[in-house]
């Protein structure tokens, strides 16, 4: 029997739960990363990568980064060059999602298989270490002023952080499609931007700033989570009176055309990856909050957020 038709009879027979996810260890998995080296999405593709190896459902990882457009050029490349094979992922997330309404690209998420949400992140928002304004309140104040006057710096348009500088609009009385948000490809550009004082207000996950936080180089003045993260001493904007909380997900999907038994069997291969060492070890130090949602459940929340960002985008006037 060729080693492939092998491995496709142990997944099936794994998913089935005849045979344990262990026995097709030595099995080679392609992680597509639709973002540059660096970012949350790249960290959350090799520290599940990781967490596989150190499950035993797969031998070896090989990662491919492709940024751009959202992810949705690596969208694209994942789509068109994996199809049937139940040995690839690709990392997503709600920043995708976006990324997709704006950009209507030819080829979208239905087209590819649903395994797992894994985490939620909350962008925090900073400014520069020596910008006058201190804190959240100075900012708002600024913004209420003259709009235009406070450039906001983040991810793509359409991302988590643009998403939340609009929702901060809506609550302090300024009309959210005179947001001035300044949209970087990748990470590295957002924190140059930041620290060269290009932008007044800058937002990505806290793991992007984190160093320069503790560093001294950014001052950390809120974040979009219900409660204060964990070991962080930065100020909800629930608390301060600005009713924004917004996570950005991240998740995985599979190949276009696998069958239900391959999208089982990945769906368990992660489920048994995030109870490692080393994928707790990876939530802890990002400050990544644990949301795993598989299934029908998964496949329903993608199409709410769908709706609701489509939503939010249109009264932001991003559409």
């Amino acid at each position: 029997m060729r080693r492939d038709t092998f491995l496709k009879s142990m997944l099936a027979a794994a998913a089935a739960g005849s045979l344990p996810l262990s026995a097709f260890a030595g099995a080679s998995l392609k992680m597509m990363i639709p973002a540059n080296p660096g970012g949350g999405w790249d960290g959350t593709g090799r520290a599940l990568g990781k967490a596989l190896i150190e499950s035993k459902v797969a031998d070896t990882v090989q990662y491919d980064n492709k940024g751009g457009a959202a992810g949705v050029i690596g969208l694209a490349q994942f789509a068109n060059a994996s199809k049937g094979d139940e040995h690839a992922l690709m990392v997503m997330g709600a920043v995708m999602l976006g990324g997709i309404i704006t950009t209507k690209p030819p080829i979208g998420l239905d087209k590819l298989t649903p395994i797992a949400r894994l985490t939620s992140e909350y962008n925090v928002f900073v400014v520069p270490a020596e910008s006058p304004l201190k804190t959240m309140k100075d900012v708002v104040t600024q913004f209420q002023k003259d709009p235009g006057s406070v450039k906001w710096g983040g991810g793509s348009k359409g991302s988590t952080e643009h998403i939340a500088a609009s929702m901060l609009a809506s609550k302090v009385n300024v009309d959210p499609k005179k947001v001035n948000y300044i949209a970087f490809r990748g990470g590295g550009e957002a924190v140059a931007a930041i620290l060269g004082n290009n932008v007044t207000v800058g937002g990505s996950g806290y793991s992007e700033f984190a160093e320069y936080i503790k560093a001294g180089k950014m001052r950390a003045i809120g974040v979009t989570s219900e409660k204060r993260l964990p070991g962080v001493n930065v100020p909800t904007m629930k608390e301060m009176g600005y009713d924004v909380v917004l996570g950005n997900w991240r998740g995985v999907y599979g190949a276009p055309g696998i069958t239900a038994a391959q999208r089982a069997a990945l769906t368990d291969m992660v489920i048994a990856a995030t109870k490692t060492a080393s994928w707790q070890e990876a939530l802890e130090t990002n400050k990544w909050t644990p949301a795993l949602l598989t299934g029908k459940a998964f496949d329903d929340f993608v199409d709410e957020s769908f709706a609701s960002l489509r939503g939010t985008m249109h009264l932001a006037g991003m559409l």
